[in-house]
């Protein structure tokens, strides 16, 4: 019997080689430092993301977890934090009716500036949708208002024009009202900061303009070959067409009623006065914490902010399943 033997296997080291195994029992690209299992370089990655987690650490979720540890304290910028509990948040509701007094202002204000701001941006948008040579310098002029309306120097002038003896008050007295001066009076002076919010209607004007744009031109002539009229129409077309981009205008308009201050410091010259009339929230809190040193007090009142407005929020996305319609979704 002859035994057959295999010639010997010369092997081509130049010749390419089969892709090594990534690890996990499976061929891929050969790994490199700095590298992941797809050959991405995740070092850049990171590198680019530094400044934005530092930045969110140390200027928002550092000073937010420092502010709820305050506000279980008594301090006062001045001395060594001490611990009190829940005393700060009992005291608030308790033992402080300036609180309460500065809650039912505050949800006054955002009851009446949040829906006639919206209201106004709707009306003045819906004239500017309509083709104009102008529409870009219309629309800047409009747009103006929210630019400079947080300012103080516009609040300063919001204050003279409504003050005693100001123009308001003289064109109101020519015609036999005599008010004595808005700011002045404790019936009129929330009034004159629910005007400067509406004035700044600029922002969510651009973001109605941009929506209804989007909606289709055929359902408007679908509508008129109906016979529908202007208001039938904006019932049936335009509002549930528009109705996203009014869930997102009044949660972020809500949000910054909640959160107004400026126009309630100039106006009141910091007091929330007459009577306590505008004693915004956010203007209670900067009394407490920066003229009081009540820190410890002032972070409990922020807490409660920031937990009221993520409650009104989440209720106001809880019920957008309600009224706001979303296109190519089936009707509810």
């Amino acid at each position: 019997m002859v035994q057959r033997t295999q010639p010997p296997v010369t092997v081509d080291r130049s010749a390419p080689q089969p892709p090594r195994s990534s690890g996990d029992g499976s061929p891929g690209l050969r790994r490199h430092p700095g590298r992941n299992r797809y050959g991405e370089r995740t070092g850049v990655a990171y590198l680019f993301l530094s400044p934005w987690v530092l930045g969110a650490l140390l200027l928002t979720v550092g000073p937010m977890l420092a502010s709820l540890y305050l506000s279980f304290t008594d301090y006062d910028l001045l001395t060594t934090p001490r611990w009190v509990g829940l005393e700060n948040y009992r005291r608030l509701f308790a033992d402080d009716p300036r609180f309460l007094a500065a809650i039912w202002v505050t949800v006054r204000y955002v009851l009446l500036s949040t829906p006639l701001k919206l209201v106004a941006a709707l009306a003045v948008a819906m004239l500017l949708n309509r083709a104009s040579r102008a529409q870009g310098v219309y629309r800047s002029a409009f747009y103006a208002p929210s630019l400079l309306g947080a300012s103080v120097a516009v609040a300063l002038v919001w204050r003279v024009i409504f003050d005693n003896g100001g123009v308001v008050d003289r064109a109101l007295s020519a015609v036999g009202i005599h008010t004595g001066g808005w700011v002045s009076s404790p019936r009129y002076a929330l009034l004159v900061l629910v005007a400067l919010g509406v004035w700044q209607f600029g922002a969510p004007m651009v973001i109605f303009l941009a929506g209804l744009k989007q909606i289709p031109r055929e359902l408007y002539d679908a509508s008129a070959m109906d016979g529908a009229g202007w208001w039938r129409t904006f019932r049936s077309v335009t509002l549930p067409m528009l109705s996203p981009v009014i869930l997102f205008n009044l949660v972020l308009e809500t949000i910054h009623a909640f959160q107004a201050f400026t126009g309630a410091f100039v106006v009141s010259s910091g007091r929330g006065g007459p009577s306590d009339s505008t004693l915004f929230y956010t203007l209670y809190l900067y009394q407490k914490g920066f003229t009081e040193y009540r820190m410890g007090y002032a972070s409990a009142m922020a807490w409660i902010l920031v937990l009221v407005i993520a409650a009104v929020t989440a209720l106001l996305f809880r019920t957008a399943r309600l009224w706001v319609f979303y296109a190519g979704e089936d009707p509810r």
